[in-house]
């Protein structure tokens, strides 16, 4: 099906693609928004769409799986001049990010897509802006061997790194005991990917939407409606408000950055030029710069660029101003003992 018709679709099935809400001209904050927000209760069912799915829940890894994949992560080891690791691009004591347009690689090469952040990942439909993996463990292996980002030349070269350090081969030993030969590519994958499965945030956004209906401020609660209403919904929904589905950038005006074409360099199907996987909203007052080619750098400019490209709205300062203290409040936080460096 035409990704814009799919579009369409979701905005029709959700309910709120309709009219946007009436232009105000009433203050952006404070007591305006507080006043406004009493008279927009949220309809119970369309908290729905931000529930997990049904079967998705995944089983606690083994820990000492865990416990490789975090040494695993920050090890800069793993990359050509040892000067690299996952966690250069996906800062953990940082939501997950680098807060850079695009990530410094091997010899200072720049990435051409922003790094977006780890937390929550693993519960996306798919990896990376075009979805070209799957999984955390199918995405894991692939910036270790990119000649832009860790850079290590071969599989093998890898696994003579690991296989030199004694520390690793005891810890694989462990960890995989009784799967065939201990150290291995897939077996990397799986130490990663159980690490990052456990990178999960809570905020008081999902306190909300569990059913604590205190969780949120009146002003939140305007924002949350305001972006229920006028359609934003369509495709950020499930968990991580996001994370569920790929869509055209500039479904509607087009996008200002053709050079990347998204989707379409993996399948190469005309149908998915300019299609990308919708980005997560949690955590996403602290993860700028934002957008697949992080153009924009602050939250209100991001909130307007959506409305523009994808809905065809203009919002009022008001109705911006409430989306982004809504999104605030789907700040969370990690368990920091997880995301400490190992010694």
């Amino acid at each position: 099906m035409n990704v814009m018709i799919r579009w369409i679709c979701l905005v029709v099935v959700a309910g709120c693609g309709t009219d946007p809400p009436a232009k105000q001209d009433t203050p952006a904050t404070g007591d305006a928004m507080a006043m406004t927000a009493p008279s927009h209760d949220i309809n119970p069912r369309l908290l729905r769409r931000f529930r997990p799915i049904a079967g998705t829940e995944s089983t606690p890894a083994k820990p000492a799986k865990v416990a490789l994949g975090r040494r695993l992560f920050f090890d800069n080891d793993l990359s050509l001049h040892h000067d690299l690791s996952c966690n250069s691009c996906h800062a953990l004591d940082n939501f997950g990010v680098d807060h850079q347009k695009t990530s410094h690689g091997s010899d200072g090469q720049l990435g051409n897509r922003n790094a977006p952040t780890v937390f929550n990942a693993a519960t996306h439909v798919a990896q990376f802006w075009d979805g070209r993996a799957r999984t955390v463990e199918d995405q894991a292996i692939g910036p270790i061997l990119d000649a832009r980002e860790l850079a290590m030349p071969s599989e093998q070269a890898v696994l003579a790194r690991l296989t030199s350090s004694p520390a690793y081969v005891a810890l694989f030993s462990h960890a995989f005991a009784g799967e065939g030969e201990p150290i291995s590519i897939r077996h990397l994958a799986e130490a990663l990917g159980a690490f990052e499965r456990g990178l999960v945030t809570t905020s008081r956004w999902n306190r909300f939407v569990a059913g604590d209906r205190n969780a949120l401020t009146p002003q939140e609660k305007y924002g949350l409606h305001v972006f229920l209403e006028v359609g934003c919904v369509a495709c950020h929904r499930g968990p991580q408000v996001g994370g569920t589905m790929f869509q055209r950038v500039g479904a509607i005006e087009p996008w200002p950055n053709q050079t990347d074409l998204g989707r379409f360099e993996v399948t190469h199907d005309p149908e998915d030029r300019m299609v990308f996987k919708v980005p997560t909203l949690a955590n996403v007052a602290e993860t700028a710069p934002y957008f697949h080619d992080g153009s924009v750098d602050d939250l209100p400019t991001a909130v307007r660029t959506m409305a523009e490209h994808q809905l065809g709205i203009d919002l009022t300062d008001p109705e911006v101003a409430a989306i982004v203290t809504w999104m605030a409040s789907m700040t969370g936080t990690v368990d920091p003992a997880y995301i400490a460096p190992p010694t």
